[in-house]
């Protein structure tokens, strides 16, 4: 079996702070003798999410068993979906922006034995739908739970409650033709209709100008799908949400200038 030396385009502050989270809840349960120090299965956790290496290549790499990478991989990710915001705590800091921009994304996954609510329509795949909210120069703000890739964005958001606690922040949003009728604080393009074959000039040129702002908020998604484990998730889809939320967390302490 042949080793070879990678990189993990995160930075130490990012290892530092999951590694500190690993060795404050050793701490706390008092468990049994781990084989690694909290900082190697903190970077054995980031080289799967970041660059989405399997469980099996790391275990070789770390000269652990398949069995030991994989429990050292789930801790860590359920230590970090743990500190994830929910969305009253960053309806706060979303309030306080110009402008959101709400988007849906769809992460691929494995065939599962009940394939049908999985299957996306739109993307022809099956997958698990996101929603994502980013700011006005499209940064990462917020990430829902995953739901079935067969859910529609507007139902996906509805049933978040984001429609509603955008609302209420009165945030103005914009989002895409799909969230047509969200209502509230929510705008979307005109679209044609069977009574209405033909845009105006000024619906055109308002959907000219929509469309600049939103497509901003792709980086968001780029963002999100540069962490290589979503490429393609090859784990029951319910885990999407605890991986995603983990993400989230990782992000925050990678662009704040004060993670702590």
């Amino acid at each position: 079996m042949l080793s070879y030396p990678s990189t993990v385009a995160l930075s130490s502050r990012t290892l530092n702070h999951l590694a500190d989270l690993i060795h404050a809840e050793r701490t706390r349960r008092r468990g049994r003798w781990r084989r690694l120090d909290a900082g190697r299965p903190a970077l054995l956790a980031l080289a799967h999410l970041r660059n989405g290496d399997t469980i099996a290549r790391l275990a070789c790499g770390f000269t652990i068993s398949v069995t030991t990478a994989w429990r050292y991989v789930r801790e860590a990710i359920d230590l970090l979906a743990a500190h994830a915001e929910n969305l009253n705590a960053a309806i706060r800091r979303i309030a306080r922006l110009a402008y959101a921009i709400l988007d849906g994304t769809l992460i691929p996954i494995d065939r599962v034995a009940d394939q049908k609510p999985y299957y996306s329509g739109k993307h022809k795949r099956h997958g698990v739908n996101v929603q994502l909210i980013a700011d006005c120069k499209g940064r990462l703000v917020w990430a829902s739970p995953g739901l079935p890739g067969a859910v529609h964005d507007l139902t996906a958001a509805r049933t978040h409650g984001l429609i509603e606690a955008l609302s209420c922040a009165n945030v103005m949003t914009f989002a895409d033709k799909a969230y047509q009728g969200a209502g509230g604080s929510i705008r979307t393009p005109f679209k044609r209709r069977r009574h209405r074959p033909r845009l105006s000039r000024r619906q055109k040129t308002v959907n000219r100008h929509h469309a600049k702002i939103r497509a901003v908020g792709e980086r968001a998604v780029a963002t999100l799908k540069s962490w290589k484990i979503l490429t393609k998730l090859r784990r029951c889809p319910r885990h999407a949400t605890t991986i995603v939320q983990a993400i989230l967390v990782l992000h925050h302490i990678r662009t704040s200038q004060n993670p702590r």
